[in-house]
């Protein structure tokens, strides 16, 4: 078994904290984890992106090919269709709604969900509103992270766990908050 995972958005979005805690259950589950990450510019709402490749077998290289990958998730919809050429022909994609407007000449936000949307396999989520009513508005990751569950290839529970253990020092409420964004997410791609 082999499953590739693009990552994308900007900086601040989380995209890193979530390739981590996707990768924790992954190891858990006992499968082999490459990781690769680019956020250079990040902190100043520049790119990120990581490549997250999974496998019970062993990993050559942290890289996924373009055309091969699984799933994108993105935090960020333009971000989004920057990545298409790394999916596969059957890929899901699971993004964000809320665009990160860090460029003077955005796209038309319009004609950006209609892209993504007219994909096949794409689920385009208000995840910022969503994060809200869960009762974290930093918890819009965890809604999309939710949302992919259902593809990964592991249970739940185990991202469940990887959650709780990566926002453990932030208290028990911070800890709820985004368990609750994260089921959210999962009752969105039901």
């Amino acid at each position: 078994m082999k499953y590739d995972i693009v990552l994308c958005g900007v900086g601040g979005q989380g995209g890193i904290s979530v390739s981590v805690i996707i990768a924790q259950a992954a190891m858990a589950e006992g499968l082999q984890v490459k990781q690769s990450e680019v956020h250079g510019m990040a902190q100043r709402g520049g790119e990120v992106l990581a490549h997250l490749r999974l496998s019970d077998g062993r990993i050559a290289s942290p890289l996924i090919p373009e055309g091969t990958a699984r799933l994108l998730l993105a935090f960020e919809p333009m971000e989004a269709l920057r990545y298409l050429p790394w999916l596969a022909a059957d890929a899901t994609i699971v993004a964000a709604s809320e665009p990160v407007r860090n460029i003077p000449n955005y796209p038309d936000l319009a004609a950006v969900l209609a892209g993504l949307r007219s994909l096949p396999n794409c689920l385009v989520l208000d995840a910022d509103s969503m994060a809200k009513e869960a009762g974290n508005a930093r918890a819009a990751n965890m809604v999309l992270v939710g949302a992919a569950a259902k593809h990964l290839p592991f249970p739940a529970s185990r991202l469940e766990q990887a959650i709780e253990a990566s926002f453990a020092r932030k208290g028990e409420a911070v800890v709820a908050a985004n368990i609750k964004a994260f089921r959210h997410g999962q009752e969105a791609n039901r």
